[in-house]
This record gives structure tokens, sequence and C-alpha cells, in this order.
């Protein structure tokens, strides 16, 4: 039997905190709320729980702040909660290292259909994934979000770690953007072109830290593709 997932939940509205932390009980989940919003990131690690829902606005330093204190050492699926629907929001969540957000005010089930999804995509992997990749000298563990090279270890998020599998599955062909967006939000309403531009600079920046900086070629108004011979191997 797995443990409850547990998901902290910073948010500084009481009838907020009390209706979401019912709601998301009743599903099986715990809920663990902030008690002290000046540290943060010492209750998220004492806490240590699979999902973070973080609200924007809040005493002391924005939700902004703590995502990217979060970010420092974790991967855990974050969701922003905001009362401000605006692009540049959601864009600059994203380059926060959010994976996901919701706007206030929201329908409960949505709420949990956005939690499951993310859990599932964070922890749960499909079969037909192979365990490793072998590119080089690097190996990279879809199931752990991690590149590995010669004892040296890269953590991916979530996100970055899908799209690199999905363009490695399909590697010697090319993977269009649509292809990559659905796979990752199932839905086109949330995630664009330039949320998934920015998804792919933050993995390519990544990649460059282990001298994979052009395993990625964009191919102009197609898409993106890996391909199957590489300098590297």
């Amino acid at each position: 039997e797995k443990d409850m997932q547990k998901i902290y939940l910073v948010e500084d509205d009481a009838t907020i905190v009390s209706v979401l932390a019912e709601y998301l009980q009743q599903w099986g989940y715990e809920c663990v709320s902030a008690k002290n919003f000046a540290s943060i990131l010492q209750e998220f690690h004492e806490i240590k729980p699979d999902l973070v829902l973080l609200d924007i606005s809040l005493p002391y330093y924005n939700g902004y702040h703590w995502c990217q204190e979060i970010r420092k050492t974790s991967e855990v699926p974050i969701i922003f909660l905001s009362s401000m629907d605006q692009q540049m929001n959601q864009i600059m969540a994203m380059n926060m290292g959010a994976d996901d957000y919701l706007t206030k005010p929201f329908d409960l089930a949505f709420v949990l259909a956005k939690i499951q999804a993310l859990l599932r995509r964070s922890y749960q992997y499909s079969h037909q994934q192979a365990l490793t990749f072998e590119i080089g000298q690097v190996t990279f563990y879809p199931t752990e979000n991690v590149l590995k090279k010669q004892g040296e270890q890269l953590p991916l998020s979530p996100n970055e770690a899908r799209i690199l599998s999905l363009l490695l599955q399909h590697r010697g062909k090319i993977v269009a953007k649509e292809t990559i967006i659905e796979m990752l939000w199932n839905s086109e309403e949330f995630i664009d072109n330039n949320t998934l531009a920015v998804n792919m600079t933050r993995l390519r920046k990544k990649l460059s830290q282990i001298e994979l900086s052009d395993l990625i070629q964009t191919v102009k108004n197609k898409g993106y593709l890996i391909e199957k011979e590489h300098a590297y191997d």
C-alpha cells in the first residue's frame, strides 16, 4: 500500500485552504498547509511533499520567490495559484520553474484533475518507456528525471524529462511542436508555443552543462529532432 501522496498548500486565505484541504482529503491526498510564511523553504524540507500548490501573493515573499528557492534543490511538481489572470504571469510562472498554473476562483474538480495529471506525469511512467537512453557518455533515466555522466548528476524537471524522452523515443524523426504540447498537457488550453519554447530553452541550457548543447535540433516550422547518429556516440 503506497503512502498517501502529500500536498503542501502555501496559501494565506484561510477559506481557500480549508475548502481545498477538505476536498483533496476526500480524494485520498494528505494536505499540509503552510504555517509560517516567513520560512516556507524550511517547512517544505520538513514536510517533503509530493506536490506544492503555491499562491503567488503571500505575506513576506511572493510565490515566485519560493518557487525559485524550492527549484534550487528540488524538481517537485509545483502548481501556482493566482487571482491574476494574465498571460504575462503564466509565462513568468513557467520561467520560474512552475509546472502548471490555476487562476482563482477555481472549480475544485478542475484543481483535482490538474493535480492528478501532474502527479501521474511526475511519478508514474508508462511501461513502454525505455528504462534508460544512452547518448554517448551520458545516460538518461526518464523515470528518475535525471541525466548522469561519469558520476555527475543533472536533474531535470518532469516536463524537461518528458520532452527529452519523447524526442529520444522518436530518434531520427522530427517531432512536431503540437505533439509535444499534447503530450505535456493533453490539451492546448494552457501550454502554447511560447511556454514550450521556455521549457526547451531550460532543457537545452541543462544539456549544455554536460556538453550536449546541440543535441536537440530545431527544424524550422516543423518541430524538434534528435538525430539518429550523433557525434557523441
